[in-house]
């Protein structure tokens, strides 16, 4: 390996130029109902596909070189769309999927904070919490971004990779390849339904270029599922 091509502590090759964007999948009836789907397998509601069309149809200007996906029916149909156009092929990966989240799965927001309400504001501090008893933040870090670097370590010189997947994963592998503290990866903030953050190779390493873009500002809807 020559010097511009030395590995940083992420894994991240400098040099090389490419791009990984991820992306988050469309609305679920869930997402409208500020209901914690975590690992539980909820489909696109009809304004979810109108948005996974719309925002590939901006993708696909990307000429993305692969297409990886959680295995989960809202990553996949979201996936499915950039695939249409571009005739890539979609790899899934449960390794992407939502972070694990026990009892709390399937609760609404204000449900939470009545039930568990200590676990929820010991969250939010930043400390390690399995919530509902599922996943550590960091546990889904370790599953999923080692798939992402992978998958990007096969892209070409200048290559970009397309990740669909939820938005709690996604802020976590984020902040793993970004070399941060586990404590302010909240500050990295949520992703609106079907709006996606691309890193791009740096000198360091692995940076962030653009983070929950896509669209004008919309509220965040669920961003943990």
């Amino acid at each position: 390996m020559s010097g511009g091509e030395r590995g940083t502590g992420t894994g991240a090759v400098v040099g090389r130029g490419r791009r990984i964007v991820l992306w988050r999948h469309g609305q679920t009836a869930w997402n409208l109902e500020r209901r914690f789907q975590g690992s539980t397998d909820i489909e696109l509601t009809p304004t979810g596909v109108a948005q996974a069309r719309r925002a590939a149809r901006l993708l696909a200007a990307l000429r993305p070189d692969a297409i990886v996906a959680s295995d989960l029916s809202r990553a996949r149909a979201t996936a499915a769309e950039l695939a249409a156009l571009t005739g890539l092929p979609v790899e899934s990966d449960a390794a992407l999927r939502e972070t694990y989240a026990g009892v709390w799965q399937g609760l609404t927001h204000d449900e939470i904070i009545e039930r568990h309400g200590a676990e929820y504001a010991a969250w939010k501090r930043g400390e390690p919490v399995r919530r509902g008893g599922g996943e550590l933040e960091t546990e889904v870090a370790d599953r999923a971004a080692p798939v992402v670097l992978a998958q990007a370590g096969k892209l070409p010189d200048g290559g970009t990779l397309v990740v669909v997947s939820h938005g709690g994963t996604i802020r976590t592998t984020i902040g793993r390849l970004l070399g941060l503290e586990a404590t302010s990866w909240e500050a990295l903030g949520g992703l609106t339904n079907c709006c996606w953050s691309v890193l791009g190779e740096g000198a360091r390493g692995w940076r962030l270029l653009e983070h929950n873009a896509g669209t004008l500002p919309e509220p965040v809807l669920g961003d943990d599922d």
